[in-house]
């Protein structure tokens, strides 16, 4: 099986921020770094080119074949920031409805801007979506 393509390289935090054009999405995104990295404990990564990750976990496939992947993380797209909560939503919902305007994907919280969400329910998703994991971490004891 060929190596994924989406692979983990340090983050130059300043440098990956500057680049972002929009102030507000730049400071979104500068908040979400100091969040995650306070959940985890762990300093960001940049994962393939747009995905800033934190921590890790082994990813098992249904072959069998395992990979480390961002326990939590983030990627600013052109119309959304995307919040990757690896464990789900299914335990989720009262603090789903709390949140704010959003949209769900299996893993992935779609959200336009930080400042239209609660910021007590946002840290309680990535701090419930770290807890989960912790059995499948990788590297460090959670």
């Amino acid at each position: 099986m060929a190596e994924p393509k989406t692979r983990p390289a340090p983050l130059k935090s300043r440098a990956w921020l500057a680049a972002i054009p929009d102030a507000a999405r730049r400071k979104d995104c500068a908040t979400l770094i100091a969040l995650m990295k306070s959940a985890t404990g762990e300093p960001p990564e940049l994962w393939g080119t747009s995905i800033v990750g934190f921590g890790r976990y082994a990813l098992r496939y249904a072959s069998g074949k395992t990979l480390d992947w961002p326990l939590v993380g983030f990627a600013s797209r052109k119309g959304d920031l995307v919040i990757y909560l690896m464990s789900g939503f299914a335990r989720s919902g009262a603090l789903l409805k709390k949140l704010g305007p959003h949209r769900t994907g299996k893993s992935c919280l779609y959200v336009k801007r930080l400042a239209d969400l609660d910021r007590d329910a946002l840290e309680a998703l990535v701090a419930g979506s770290v807890q989960a994991m912790a059995a499948k971490r990788v590297g460090r004891s959670a």
